[in-house]
């Protein structure tokens, strides 16, 4: 159904505009619209309209492994015996007293695993129309037509984020989403708050860019004057020239909003997924090698030196963790914060504080040397540790790990170069994200945990849609 796959795209390129989806009414917004999508297409299904595609199908384990992670968030702020949270979740218990106490009620004989009942139910729905977003990838990409309409929507998604973003810097204007930037001054943040997360949505963008300019590669052997000029006509003029500005305009974004792990996460992850992939793809072409090689070396040598990658460079070696009086430059408190959210994280260890609980429970673990108030980690890995516990953290871990395996095997075994590509993609958007995670929190923002699910599901997609070789 048209309708539903137009949706699904219109959807994603909204995500990232209303800073990043960032705010109660804009995360509504995507919780609405993906219901509605995953509504009707449930209607479509029941009146024969719709069925199940080969990727849905596939991929039942990590369908699965969410539906427990949706009913996991569900029980966080389902109210239980005051008894079971206290064997389940001693500090929860606690927490709930003392609450109590506070306002001088007595406890109340149920209680919820989560510290901020109504913070887990808002978490809930945003995970849902995650979930939806996932689903519906599987079930409306069924072709390559609608899986190349998809990775153009990113590009094109990323390309105008990265242009409006170095304009504003550019130009000294400083607009962000219909209001003037109020933070990040100088730095390319787009329509996003935070420059991190305009930076890891850029990530997701390039890789789905790099993606498709990968299955575009390669073609016909050329054996005369007159077909080596043709393709050098086709080249100047054709798609693959257009790709690869665009990819070149996302470059210069990401330089700009000099994000120290956000670039560093594209040039490290471009390395080892280029070389993974090498090694998987079977008779991959030379000019995927040199595209690889030029992502890297172009981009870094003569697009960064003329917007400034030397300024991303020069703030990592100013990075200052601990403060300093001799240095002017504000001193980092990552590596506190990460301190003390360990210590949080193991009072909840299990079951965690409840999903978006933290800016709440952090406070209590705050130490004197930790200035400003911390809404959320810096570490997505140490939040969802301490909001759900090893439970959370497992079950997010295996639906990631599932995808990334789908993609080494679609690498390894599929020959469609836009299959092989898309699974290329896949796997650099998990590497990239993987490496900025360890020191941001963009799966806190809707736009960009919206966009990485889509791409997780394309695993699946470059798995099963029917391409110029056989079905594994």
């Amino acid at each position: 159904m048209n309708p539903l796959f137009h949706g699904l795209l219109l959807l994603l390129a909204w995500a990232p505009l209303p800073l990043g989806s960032n705010r109660t009414w804009a995360w509504a917004i995507l919780v609405v619209g993906a219901g509605l999508l995953a509504m009707f297409w449930l209607a479509g299904y029941l009146i024969g309209r719709c069925g199940l595609t080969d990727a849905f199908r596939r991929a039942r384990w990590a369908l699965a492994t969410g539906a427990l992670w949706l009913l996991y968030l569900g029980l966080q702020f389902t109210p239980l015996p005051a008894d079971w949270i206290q064997i389940l979740s001693p500090r929860a218990h606690e927490a709930h007293a003392l609450a109590a106490g506070v306002l001088e009620h007595p406890l109340a004989d149920t209680l919820t695993l989560s510290v901020d009942p109504h913070a887990a139910r808002d978490f809930w729905f945003r995970s849902l129309a995650y979930g939806c977003m996932f689903c519906l990838t599987l079930l409306l990409v069924d072709s390559r037509r609608r899986l190349e309409l998809l990775l153009k929507t990113l590009v094109i998604s990323g390309t105008l984020q990265a242009l409006y973003a170095s304009v504003m810097v550019l130009s000294g204007l400083e607009y962000g989403f219909l209001i003037k930037k109020f933070v990040g001054q100088g730095t390319a943040t787009g329509t996003f708050v935070n420059r991190n997360h305009l930076a890891g949505y850029l990530n997701l963008c390039l890789a789905a860019g790099i993606g498709l300019m990968i299955s575009k590669l390669g073609g016909e052997a050329i054996h005369s004057w007159r077909q080596r000029l043709r393709s050098i006509v086709r080249l100047l003029l054709g798609e693959k020239t257009r790709l690869r500005l665009y990819l070149i305009i996302m470059v210069i974004g990401l330089v700009l909003t000099r994000s120290r792990m956000g670039n560093t996460a594209f040039f490290a992850g471009t390395f080892i997924v280029g070389a993974i992939g090498l090694l998987l793809m079977r008779n991959a072409p030379r000019s995927t090698l040199l595209f690889l090689a030029s992502v890297v070396a172009l981009d870094l040598l003569i697009v960064g030196t003329w917007f400034g990658v030397d300024q991303v460079a020069k703030r990592i070696q100013q990075t200052e963790v601990t403060t300093n009086a001799d240095n002017p430059l504000p001193a980092e408190h990552r590596d506190e914060v990460d301190r003390q959210t360990v210590i949080y994280a193991k009072d909840y260890w299990l079951t965690g504080s409840g999903a978006g609980s933290y800016y709440v429970t952090f406070p209590a673990y705050s130490s004197q040397s930790i200035t400003g108030f911390y809404d959320h980690a810096h570490n997505d890995y140490l939040q969802l540790w301490a909001e759900t516990g090893v439970i959370g953290l497992g079950l997010c871990a295996l639906i990631v790990a599932l995808a990334t395996w789908q993609a080494l095997q679609s690498l390894r075994r599929r020959n469609d170069p836009l299959m092989r590509g898309t699974a290329f993609g896949v796997t650099l958007a998990v590497c990239w994200l993987a490496i900025h995670s360890t020191v941001d929190f963009n799966m806190q923002i809707p736009a960009n945990a919206l966009t990485m699910t889509v791409m997780l599901a394309l695993a699946w997609v470059a798995a099963t849609v029917r391409g110029g070789d056989r079905r594994m």
